[in-house]
C-alpha cells in the first residue's frame, strides 16, 4: 500500500463526513511507521470530527513533539483544547454547600425542569437553528420533502429512492449536529459571546495604555486586512502606524527600528499588491537599510526576499538573482531552500541560462526531498525538466516531466497536470519516440500528443 494515497483517501473521506473510514485509512497508514506524521495528524484529525476530543489532543500533541515546525498541530492542540474546555468546563475552585443551600439548589432544579419540559419544542428549534446555522433551513426543507409521499417513493436512475437520500441528509445533519453540540455547546456559544464584548473593552483599554500591545494588535489588523484582498486599507493603516512609531521614544518602544522595518514591509506587501513597483521597491529596500544598520538577521532575509520578488515581477531577472544570491546563507530551513533555489532557477530559465537553471532546479528538488513536500517536488521537476529541454537534453527533460506527472496525480491536482502537459510544447513528439520512449506515467503518447495539438491550435 502508499502511505500517501491512504492519507490523501483519510482526508477525501472526512471530507464526505465519513470520521470512521478516515480513521481506518489514517491508522493502516501508520501501520510500519508509528512516527509518520501525515498519518498521525490525519487520525487526530478523524478523532476530532468524531467528537473524541482528549484522544485526538493526544495525538496532536505527538506530532507536534515529533514535528514542532508543522503548524497544523499546533493548531490542533489548540482547537482541541477549546472543544474540551467548551464541553466540560475549565478547571475552576470548589466550594462546598450547606445542606440549606443544596435544598434551595434541588426546590429551583424542579422548578426549572419542569419549565423546560413545558417549553422543550420551541427550545429545541432554538438550539437547532444555533447549532446549525444556514443548515437549519436545509434540514427543515428535507423534513418537509418527508411529508410528500409521492416524492418520496420516487427513484433516482441510479435505482436510490429520493426516501433515501433524503433520510441520508437528514442523518449527516443530525450526526453534525450532535458533534457541534459537543465541540462547542450553545452555553460556551453564550459565554464567549460575553468574553468577545468583555475582551473587546480591555483590548481597547490596553492600547491606549501599552504601545508594545497597541503596535501587535494593528500589525495584526494590516496582515489580515493584506490577506483577505484589501490593500489599499492595509497600506493607509501602515502608514498610519508607521507616523504614530517614529514619533514614539525608545522607552515606548525598545524594538523601534524592528517594528519601523516590519511596518515598511508591510506598506510594500501592500503596494505590489496595487501594482505600484517603484514604490513598493523603495519601501522594501528602506526595510533592507534598517536591518543592515541594526544587525537585524530576520529583517534582513525578509527584506532580501521581497526585494527579489519586486525584480522578478517587473522583469528585471538578473537583479532578482542578484538578491536571491545574498539571502541564500540567511535561509533557515529546507523548505524556505527550496523555495529560494527554485526561484533563482526560474530567473535563469528567463535569462536563457539554462545549465544554471538545471543546476539550482535540482538543488531544489534536493531541499524539497528533505522536507517532504510533494508539491514543491512536483514545481522542482518541472523546473529541471524545462531547462534540460531548452538544453535539447529530451531523455532527461521527459523522465523529469513524468516525474512531475506522479507528483501532480498523487496530489490530484488537474490544473498542475494540464500545465505539466501543456509544457511539453516545444518537444516534438517524433523527437522524444526517437529517444525510445513509449509511456508516460498515466499519459498515453497519443493523448499527450492530441492534448498537444489542441494547446498549438
Amino acid at each position: 500500500y502508499n502511505k500517501n494515497c491512504l492519507v490523501a483517501r483519510s482526508r477525501g473521506y472526512l471530507s464526505l463526513g465519513d470520521s470512521s473510514s478516515a480513521y481506518r485509512d489514517a491508522e493502516t497508514s501508520q501501520q510500519d511507521d508509528k512516527k509518520f506524521c501525515k498519518g498521525l495528524y490525519r487520525k487526530a484529525e478523524a478523532l476530532y470530527s468524531q467528537g473524541e476530543f482528549e484522544l485526538a489532543l493526544m495525538f496532536y500533541h505527538r506530532g507536534h513533539k515529533l514535528r514542532p515546525d508543522y503548524k497544523d498541530f499546533r493548531l490542533g492542540i489548540q482547537k482541541a483544547q477549546e472543544a474540551i474546555d467548551n464541553s466540560v468546563g475549565s478547571t475552576v475552585m470548589f466550594t462546598p454547600k450547606s445542606k440549606a443551600q443544596l435544598r434551595r439548589q434541588k426546590q429551583a432544579s424542579k422548578m426549572q425542569n419542569k419549565k423546560v419540559g413545558e417549553e422543550e419544542p420551541k427550545a429545541n428549534k432554538v438550539v437547532l437553528r444555533e447549532l446549525l446555522g444556514e443548515l437549519y433551513s436545509d434540514k427543515e426543507y428535507m423534513e418537509k420533502l418527508l411529508k410528500d409521499d409521492d416524492l418520496s417513493q420516487t427513484s433516482t436512475s441510479s435505482g436510490t429512492t429520493i426516501l433515501d437520500l433524503i433520510m441520508s441528509g437528514i442523518a449527516f445533519l443530525d450526526t453534525r449536529t450532535e458533534f457541534w453540540r459537543q465541540q462547542k455547546p450553545i452555553y460556551a456559544r453564550e459565554r464567549d459571546r460575553r468574553m468577545r464584548e468583555r475582551n473587546w473593552k480591555i483590548t481597547r483599554e490596553q492600547e491606549r495604555a501599552s504601545p508594545t500591545k497597541y503596535i501587535l494588535y494593528t500589525l495584526e489588523e494590516i496582515d489580515q486586512m493584506l490577506a483577505s484582498g484589501n490593500a489599499e486599507d492595509s497600506q493607509k493603516k501602515a502608514k498610519k502606524l508607521l507616523v504614530t512609531v517614529e514619533n514614539w521614544t525608545k522607552l515606548d518602544v525598545p524594538n523601534k527600528e524592528e517594528v519601523i522595518g516590519n511596518l515598511y514591509s508591510c506598506i510594500g506587501n501592500a503596494q505590489i499588491e496595487l501594482g505600484d513597483m517603484t514604490k513598493a521597491l523603495e519601501n522594501h529596500k528602506n526595510d533592507l537599510e534598517l536591518a543592515q544598520e541594526h544587525n537585524l538577521i530576520d529583517a534582513k532575509s525578509r527584506a532580501l526576499d521581497n526585494i527579489g520578488r519586486v525584480y522578478a515581477r517587473i522583469g528585471q531577472f538578473a537583479d532578482a538573482v542578484e538578491v536571491w544570491m545574498e539571502k541564500i546563507p540567511l535561509a533557515k530551513t529546507s523548505l524556505e531552500r527550496t523555495w529560494l533555489f527554485h526561484e533563482i532557477g526560474r530567473c535563469h530559465l528567463e535569462l536563457s541560462n539554462n545549465e544554471a537553471a538545471r543546476d539550482f532546479g535540482e538543488k531544489s528538488l534536493s531541499c524539497s526531498e528533505e522536507s517532504g513536500d510533494e508539491e514543491w517536488k512536483m514545481n522542482a521537476s518541472v523546473l529541471v525538466a524545462q531547462a534540460e529541454m531548452k538544453l535539447n537534453n529530451y531523455r532527461a527533460g521527459v523522465i523529469y516531466f513524468e516525474k512531475a506527472l506522479e507528483k501532480a496525480v498523487l496530489l490530484n491536482d488537474e490544473r498542475a497536470k494540464e500545465a505539466i502537459l501543456r509544457n511539453w510544447g516545444p518537444v516534438s513528439y517524433g523527437a522524444v519516440r526517437s529517444n525510445g520512449f513509449q509511456s508516460l506515467t498515466g499519459v498515453s503518447w497519443a493523448q499527450m500528443y492530441c492534448y498537444m495539438e489542441s494547446c498549438s491550435a
